[in-house]
């Protein structure tokens, strides 16, 4: 077998992907994240590096990242799965949208890498659940601008109670919404941060945190 990964956000789906990935496989090898243009921020979650990497500290997991832009994703993203995963197996969290699975598995089929989707088809509220209740931490750090009041809040069992009467996806697939792990029963310490400011950007809300 090859080397083994997980495409990693730093966010509530990807961990618990983790987590299975991890009673699946013997060995874990790499968490990889894709940081924007600036080297600095992740691409999809805008988490900085340095909180990535004490993520990483945390699990036991070498961090590896490449930047890219959105034009330029697909072809980055063949770029780490050449120099590290060839021939391996690539933990997603994908939940249900069928795009995102069908992106994945074309992508890595170009490098021989099999794909492991340990959430696929998995109700949306049974997953939020089931990582709340196995004890992992999360804070919503990414918000539409219409939901600003909660931002910043920690992800609960009362907080997704409360998104489902408002009709707000409580897993957050339609993009309402994301999150910053940061602690669980796969960390060894919680990860340290501060919230430095508030910021807004592309109709959505956004903590700083350092």
């Amino acid at each position: 077998m090859g080397k083994v990964f997980c495409s990693w956000s730093g966010g509530k789906d990807s961990t618990l992907a983790l987590y299975y990935g991890l009673k699946k496989f013997t060995t874990i090898d790499y968490l990889f994240t894709m940081l924007s243009e600036d080297k600095i921020h992740s691409r999809a979650h805008g988490l900085p590096k340095h909180i990535l990497e004490q993520q990483a500290k945390s699990l036991g997991l070498p961090l590896i990242t490449k930047s890219s832009s959105w034009e330029n994703y697909e072809k980055n993203f063949l770029k780490f799965l050449e120099e590290y995963a060839y021939s391996g197996i690539g933990i997603f969290g994908d939940i249900d949208l069928q795009a995102h699975l069908d992106w994945v598995k074309n992508v890595c089929s170009k490098k021989n890498v099999k794909v492991f989707e340990p959430l696929w088809q998995r109700k949306r509220k049974d997953i939020v659940k089931e990582f709340l209740l196995l004890g992992f931490k999360a804070k919503i750090i990414s918000i539409k601008k219409e939901l600003k009041n909660f931002l910043g809040r920690d992800l609960s069992l009362d907080l997704i109670e409360e998104f489902e009467k408002m009709g707000i996806d409580v897993c957050g697939e339609n993009g309402e919404y994301h999150t910053f792990v940061y602690d669980g029963p796969i960390f060894k310490f919680p990860i340290k941060f501060k919230v430095k400011s508030t910021i807004e950007k592309s109709g959505k809300f956004i903590l700083e945190i350092v």
